[in-house]
């Protein structure tokens, strides 16, 4: 079950998470959902768990400019990030809760969800929600992140984390966005949301990620996710000590300049 810190995306962490952490990790998979979306010829997309908009953006450049976006986020300032930014085309913004979607049935034809599932308080439930709100024949297109173990800046920002505060570690990398990478659980949970036939593709995608320094990648984890506000919980190091020990296990890890390690994730899609 996630904690109220594991969606705590507020004050300055929708800037922070935009400027460091867009780039970083999430703009090479925005860029391969967007294609995948074009792929589809939808007319209407749905989008879930926006953020601060990076797939919103990349849609808006491959899609067709008659295809209607809707971008949704349970976080009102990711969203107000997201609209700050914009895109050179219409698209609406839209809080929305994804276990319990404000649209009427069989209204899209493609939903999209990046980085987003591992939030889910229910998968099961919310991927029927996603089934409801698609029409017949329709597609959700969503990528999980794969193990922490393969995502190298993360874990190395984990195990730094974990030797500064060896009594009670900050847990938050591991038990959200690296949390729900086991792809039998995913098709178990699909299949339990409806989505059972056809079986669901799952392919697994590494791409590089890059940082300009160490320095920029450690406070994109520290301070622009929620893991955040487990550091200020604790006790024995403040936030910026913590953020200062990631940078010197990542400047150890990958070098003293700009820097560059592997990333992989789980790219699903299933078909209504």
């Amino acid at each position: 079950m996630n904690t109220p810190n594991d969606t705590g995306f507020t004050g300055s962490i929708p800037e922070i998470y935009e400027r460091y952490l867009v780039p970083m990790i999430f703009e090479p998979y925005a860029r391969d959902l967007a294609s995948r979306a074009a792929s589809v010829q939808p007319s209407r997309v749905l989008e879930i768990a926006a953020g601060t908009g990076v797939v919103t953006r990349a849609m808006a450049d491959a899609l067709s400019e008659h295809v209607e976006i809707v971008a949704t986020d349970l976080n009102q300032a990711m969203l107000d990030c997201a609209a700050t930014l914009g895109t050179y085309r219409p698209v609406t913004w839209q809080q929305a809760d994804a276990m319990h979607l404000p649209f009427d049935d069989a209204s899209f034809d493609l939903i999209v969800c990046q980085f987003g599932a591992m939030f889910f308080p229910d998968k099961a439930r919310a991927f029927a929600e996603a089934r409801r709100v698609l029409r017949s024949g329709g597609v959700l297109l969503f990528n999980v992140w794969d193990r922490i173990e393969e995502n190298a800046f993360t874990v190395t920002v984990s195990d730094a984390l974990g030797r500064l505060y060896a009594a009670d570690p900050p847990s938050f990398l591991q038990r959200v966005p690296h949390g729900y990478w086991d792809t039998n659980i995913i098709a178990r949970d699909l299949a339990n949301g409806g989505f059972d036939a056809p079986p669901p593709r799952i392919e697994t995608i590494a791409k590089r990620s890059g940082a300009g320094s160490a320095q920029a990648a450690a406070i994109a984890f520290c301070q622009g996710t929620p893991i955040r506000a487990e550091i200020e919980a604790r006790s024995g190091a403040t936030l910026d000590e913590a953020t200062a020990a990631c940078a010197t296990a990542l400047r150890k890890r990958f070098g003293g300049s700009a820097i560059d390690g592997r990333i992989q994730a789980h790219v699903v899609t299933a078909q209504r």
